[in-house]
């Protein structure tokens, strides 16, 4: 990170030049609709960036879903098979990525309903949402937040990393999730996503946040 150079910015400022980005986007599948990852751990506050492009998209006049993964959570009797603090679990295990292939990417490939479902699971009741499906119009932009995001494979055409440094990563987690900071490790080594994304904020002090995109 050292050699990256990135440039001071406000979260609105960041909110309108993604959203001006997404309005020029031409999707790799030919499709109808961009997909958009806001990628970061919980403590980075990915959803808070997407919320703010969803809105200046608003603004713009182009329709926008927002979907968390964390809407996509496993049951509690599958992701917390090993326990409730197994590292393993949460990288690998913790999200439905069967569900969201099903239920949000699938409905927004090339002939495809457009017909998506925002949520699956309330991890709190630990029972189906049974909310209903949202009809995203052509054009409409899919604007997903949520961690480990980039190493799925999802056919997002345009990934934003949200970074926090080791130190802020472990400040901001609050103390009863840290057993989780050894997933995020493995996540920068195996898929260095501050190298992969398209567009990477650094969100160490969250009132001075710097990009590169």
């Amino acid at each position: 990170m050292g050699r990256v150079r990135l440039e001071a910015i406000t979260w609105d400022r960041l909110g309108d030049l993604l959203a001006e980005r997404l309005l020029e986007l031409k999707t790799a599948d030919g499709g109808p609709w961009p997909r958009l990852a806001v990628d970061g751990a919980p403590a980075a506050r990915p959803g808070d960036l997407a919320e703010r492009i969803a809105g200046a998209l608003r603004i713009r006049g182009r329709p926008s879903l927002v979907v968390g993964a964390g809407g996509f959570l496993r049951p509690a009797s599958v992701r917390l098979e090993y326990g409730h603090r197994d590292v393993e679990s949460y990288y690998g295990g913790w999200y439905d990525t069967g569900a969201l292939w099903r239920e949000v990417f699938g409905p927004l490939e090339p002939g495809g309903s457009g017909r998506v479902l925002p949520d699956l699971w309330d991890p709190v009741t630990d029972r189906a949402t049974r909310s209903p499906y949202v009809r995203l119009p052509p054009g409409g932009v899919l604007v997903m937040h949520g961690p480990l995001l980039l190493r799925h494979w999802f056919p997002f055409d345009l990934t934003v990393h949200v970074l926090l440094s080791p130190g802020a990563l472990r400040r901001r987690t609050p103390e009863a999730e840290h057993w989780t900071l050894p997933a995020f490790e493995r996540y920068e080594r195996e898929t260095d996503p501050a190298a992969t994304a398209d567009v990477l904020v650094r969100a160490d002090d969250p009132r001075h946040p710097a990009w590169r995109g």
